[in-house]
């Protein structure tokens, strides 16, 4: 037996005695009784300590004179004899006390005989109105425990149920019947119950109460059994009067709505970070593939467990696309897929950058084709059959994944894909909360996906035009081996402006030309190709290097970009004279036969579009054998980097060993351009051959090029 239920007594023997304090001596239950004749043959200590009588004063007197009022003798002697009669009788009235009070008094009178049949009357009181307010609070106490909202419990000191209200019954799941003599670990319906068994020892060993402990379980009472509750639950310790520990008291309030309350407002701050971060990370370039991976990334951490930002291809070839048809099969070009953490469900996808044609009943086509959200909250056989074909349909299946949303990217009213998010680890489905969140987060991302889609359109078009306008391939030319390179900027903000040319001059000499026009874009590109027209025309002329400069200085005056560089480079190989001029540009390189480099720094005139300017032109001697090497900024200028530290590491790479000028060419790029640079960059490299000259001057004669004639 636990040693909290019983107690020894004090003399050491077998019987059992129950703690002082208990629920008689709270009340002062006095016992008396009483003959046939009416008089008082017994009378306890407690009957002493109610009415103030010593049982000296009591023993033999008649009760009705000593304790009844005379007002009550008539009532109170019929009563008597209904008793000796045999009949039992329960009720109150007043007792006259020694002190000449009147106390209300409860009775409980019951007949007695012994064993010669003499019949006595047994009289146990107690002071009503102590009785009343225990009556009361036990009337309390029990409607408290059976009609109280929250659930209560009490467990013995082996937390062992022993009382257990219906709303507590409900949480449980199962009948007080069935849970009283069982531990909490066999009835609370959550994996894990040390910690709650921990918490009522602590307070069973401590007596300090714990409060609100709060415990997410699932319970029986909700129609979905999946639904998470929270429930708040307080342990207090039992004892009485005397310190003996009886057990502890539960109390259980269901906490769910706060909790989903807090849980929501979570999340509402989370995602409203989310749309912050969302702001700063999608579109952080004006790349499309990258945007798209940016919307995928933000959408699993914290939405979803797969995304897949999937692109209508007809925005890659039309400005202004049109909403495809209902009914029809839609050619889209995944662009992006992203899974966190890792699932087999990605397998499912398409793969990215390749176009796929979904058919009309396909969630994600419908998506687009009405320009609405699409949310399947639960995916049956034949949902997830609509998310891919067969093959892909059971990957998903066995992937686990349960929940589809996808919303459409809508930009200025026209639609340019979809974002497709999936739900296999969270097992939470999709709600109207998270397709209001995923719209707003598409409603942003498409703006950036459309702005990448249109600079996207520009850089095409840009990068069109440079290169139709760029010589195809640049001619050698008599006494010259030339190569040249153009490479785009890698932003796509940036193309436009850089050019070279390879000009003959009537005297059989080469003028080699390059300029970037400050700005980018088609309208820098369309610069640079009236700029090479301008270049060509003077160049015919075979005027100085500073006036083909202040001619092109005049014109760039009156376009719409109106600044540029420009070096203006005439070479005669066949006397080694070379002339130059410059507008703002970065100064050429000469390398010379035995390995060594420098820069060529003549006075820079100012970049051309400053006007009212006068150039210089410099002259210098070239042995044979020697290299010319004009470029555009792109190729040193850095956002960290000195900019003469940058000009000597291009004189270091091009001293030592030569390599072919197309070689070198390529190695120059390799090492000086980096990854992701946002500038173009053209280069022209120029050996000096005289060997060359009558060979390339026949070949220009057959070819209609004007004969060399002598300089002015």
């Amino acid at each position: 037996m636990d040693r909290y239920d019983v107690e020894a007594d004090s003399g050491g023997g077998d019987e059992l005695a129950s703690a002082p304090g208990g629920l008689l001596d709270l009340l002062g239950v006095a016992a008396a009784v009483l003959n046939d004749e009416g008089r008082i043959v017994l009378w306890s200590p407690e009957a002493e300590h109610l009415f103030g009588y010593s049982s000296a004063e009591a023993l033999g007197q008649y009760a009705a004179d000593l304790l009844i009022d005379p007002r009550h003798r008539s009532r109170v002697l019929k009563l008597f004899n209904r008793v000796l009669a045999g009949e039992s009788w329960a009720g109150g009235f007043p007792i006259r006390c020694k002190d000449g009070t009147a106390r209300q008094t409860e009775f409980r009178n019951v007949p007695l005989q012994d064993d010669q049949h003499h019949t006595y009357a047994l009289g146990i009181a107690t002071d009503q109105t102590k009785l009343r307010e225990l009556e009361t609070g036990l009337a309390l106490t029990s409607r408290l425990f059976h009609h109280a909202p929250f659930g209560l419990a009490v467990l013995d000191p082996g937390l062992r149920y022993m009382l257990v209200n219906p709303v507590l019954e409900k949480i449980h799941g199962r009948p007080a019947g069935e849970t009283v003599g069982l531990r909490p670990s066999e009835v609370i319906p959550v994996a894990d119950t040390t910690q709650i068994e921990a918490a009522m020892r602590h307070v069973l060993a401590t007596g300090e109460p714990l409060l609100n402990q709060l415990t997410i379980s699932t319970t029986p009472s909700d129609p979905d059994p999946s639904n998470e509750h929270a429930w708040s639950a307080s342990y207090y310790r039992l004892q009485d009067q005397h310190a003996r520990i009886l057990g502890v008291a539960v109390t259980v309030v269901d906490d769910t709505e706060r909790h989903r309350a807090a849980a929501e407002a979570t999340r509402a701050r989370r995602r409203l970070a989310m749309l912050a971060e969302a702001g700063v990370r999608i579109g952080s370039t004006l790349d499309l593939e990258r945007t798209a991976h940016e919307v995928a990334d933000i959408a699993v951490d914290d939405l979803a467990d797969v995304a897949a930002v999937d692109i209508l291809d007809v925005i890659f070839t039309a400005a202004d696309p049109a909403l495809p048809d209902t009914g029809q099969g839609v050619a889209f070009r995944p662009l992006a897929v992203a899974a966190r953490p890792p699932t087999d469900a990605v397998q499912a996808a398409d793969p990215v950058g390749e176009v796929a044609v979904y058919a009309a009943d396909r969630l994600v086509t419908q998506c687009v084709t009405t320009g609405r959200p699409v949310l399947v909250p639960h995916l049956s056989a034949e949902t997830l059959r609509r998310l891919g074909s067969r093959p892909d349909s059971d990957v998903l299946e066995r992937a686990g994944a349960h929940s589809y949303l996808a919303v459409p990217l809508m930009a200025h009213g026209c639609v340019l894909g979809a974002l497709s998010l999936l739900r296999v680890h969270n097992a939470r489905p999709f709600d109207l909360d998270d397709r209001d969140f995923a719209t707003e987060l598409a409603d942003r991302a498409a703006i950036c996906i459309d702005n990448a889609r249109w600079y996207r359109h520009e850089r095409d078009t840009a990068l069109a035009l440079q290169r139709s306008l760029l010589p195809h391939q640049a001619p050698d030319r008599p006494g010259l081996e030339v190569a040249t390179r153009y490479c785009p900027a890698d932003d796509t903000s940036e193309i436009g402006g850089d050019w070279y040319d390879v000009l003959p001059l009537t005297d059989g000499g080469t003028a080699l030309v390059i300029g970037d026009v400050m700005g980018s874009g088609v309208t820098a590109a369309a610069t640079m190709g009236q700029l090479r027209t301008a270049t060509r025309t003077l160049a015919r002329l075979d005027l100085p290097p500073a006036a083909v400069l202040s001619g092109l200085d005049r014109l760039v005056e009156g376009l719409e970009s109106s600044f540029a560089t420009c070096t203006y480079l005439t070479c005669r190989p066949a006397s080694g004279t070379c002339e130059i001029a410059t507008a703002g540009h970065l100064p050429p390189v000469v390398i010379h036969p035995d390995g060594t480099a420098e820069l060529i720094a003549p006075n820079p005139g100012p970049p051309l579009g400053i006007g009212d300017t006068t150039f210089t032109t410099h002259r210098l001697t070239l042995a044979p054998d020697s290299r010319l090497l004009l470029y555009t900024d792109g190729l040193v200028e850095t956002r960290t980097d000195a900019i003469d530290d940058r000009l000597q590491l291009l004189l270091d790479i091009l001293t030592g060993p030569r390599r072919s000028i197309e070689d070198t060419c390529d190695f120059l790029l390799q090492h000086l351009r980096h990854p992701g640079s946002r500038d173009d960059v053209a280069l022209l490299l120029a050996h000096v051959n005289p060997r060359l000259t009558s060979v390339t001057m026949n070949t220009d004669m057959a070819q209609g090029v004007p004969a060399p004639s002598a300089r002015p």
